[in-house]
């Protein structure tokens, strides 16, 4: 019989911020990557066309923090918290992203030279991805990140591969998401998965002084 009872009233106050979370923080998310979302719209092939998508991918970094700040702050403000760390973290996250896509270029076009070597490039990139986003989410929820930040991402992230790895395969399924439907993706299922790499990302740098 208590399986049948209903849920407290906190229990479905929790349910429906979680939600009303999830939903803005992707409409935030979409309207601040809008340039992509209309160049993905209008590109009949944008694999084809993949340096001005990684060109123009540059304003997905700062809006990713915002969706860290607003996750980080756990409550059911969206707004503040999401400008927030996006003010806070936009030249780190740009620099951070610039720098992480520069390294997969040179990684990609030497895995193409060398094939034998392709699991090193590839272990390698997933490394350099996942410290950028370790990068960013301390540069969106700390006021001054702490010195030497590349560097200890870097030894964390390789200390915890495993969640780096994971980390790895949940954005490779919110790319696949956005380009099979862009908008679809970015509204819906984006906020979800970026929660999945926001928890990851955070206990990789929990030892951060």
């Amino acid at each position: 019989m208590r399986l049948l009872r209903p849920a407290a009233q906190q229990t479905y106050e929790k349910l429906f911020g979680a939600v009303y979370v999830c939903l803005m923080a992707n409409v935030l998310l979409t309207g601040s990557c809008l340039p992509v979302v209309v160049a993905l719209a209008v590109v009949a092939d944008p694999v084809a066309s993949w340096p001005f998508f990684v060109a123009l991918s540059g304003c997905c970094a700062p809006a990713l923090a915002g969706v860290f700040g607003v996750f980080a702050d756990g409550s059911s403000r969206v707004w503040r918290p999401f400008w927030t760390a996006y003010r806070r973290a936009f030249r780190a996250s740009l620099t951070a992203w610039y720098g992480a896509a520069l390294v997969v270029v040179v990684l990609a076009v030497d895995a193409r030279a060398v094939p034998a070597l392709l699991p090193l490039f590839v272990s390698t990139g997933v490394l350099v991805v996942t410290c950028a986003l370790a990068v960013i989410l301390v540069a969106a929820t700390r006021p001054v990140p702490p010195r030497g930040l590349v560097r200890s991402c870097l030894f964390l992230t390789a200390r915890r591969w495993y969640l780096a790895l994971l980390n790895a395969v949940v954005l490779a399924t919110v790319v696949a998401v956005v380009l099979l439907q862009p908008v679809a993706g970015l509204l819906v299922a984006c906020a979800p998965l970026l929660y999945v790499v926001f928890g990851n990302t955070r206990a990789v740098v929990a030892r951060l002084p």
